[in-house]
């Protein structure tokens, strides 16, 4: 059932403490690929990021986002503490808002506007990048999967603004 919008939960929810920082961009070209960092993309509305193996897909995950907050947990629980954002799969990393918050609401990254469509959950190659439990240690922590509805550009720096 949708939340009431004039709800006090959904003023409580729509209620974010500030904008995100955009602290990492990476991309995988191809199956099975390292994740390559770059300081800006372009995101294509319906598609996802130029240069990203998921690029022309169904656009509900155009792109995936993680939270900075979230890597030393994950970190900790995979007991490593070598961890990079590149090993975790996700397309951006964002300090500073709670992604989950954005669930199912609009939000801009430079010139683009996505909606985040789902939570991200872990998949089985996290054994492979974490080791034994890596699938485990992501869970909870994995962020959130978007559409892209307006193309752009963003890059390192960049705030990320619930709309």
């Amino acid at each position: 059932m949708p939340l009431n919008p004039d709800s006090p939960l959904a003023t409580l929810m729509a209620t974010l403490p500030r904008a995100g920082k955009v602290e990492w961009i990476g991309l995988r070209p191809a199956r099975d690929e390292a994740m390559i960092a770059t300081g800006t993309v372009e995101a294509t509305a319906g598609a996802g990021l130029v240069g990203d193996r998921y690029k022309g897909g169904s656009g509900k995950r155009g792109i995936t986002l993680i939270q900075a907050e979230h890597l030393p947990a994950i970190a900790a629980l995979a007991q490593r503490p070598d961890l990079t954002p590149a090993l975790l799969r996700r397309n951006v990393v964002v300090s500073g808002i709670p992604l989950i918050a954005l669930k199912q609401r609009r939000f801009r990254i430079g010139t683009a506007i996505f909606e985040g469509t789902e939570e991200c959950d872990p998949c089985s190659r996290m054994e492979d990048a974490l080791g034994p439990g890596g699938y485990n240690a992501m869970r909870g922590h994995g962020g959130l999967c978007a559409r892209i509805v307006e193309g752009g550009t963003f890059g390192l720096g960049d705030a990320l603004e619930a709309l």
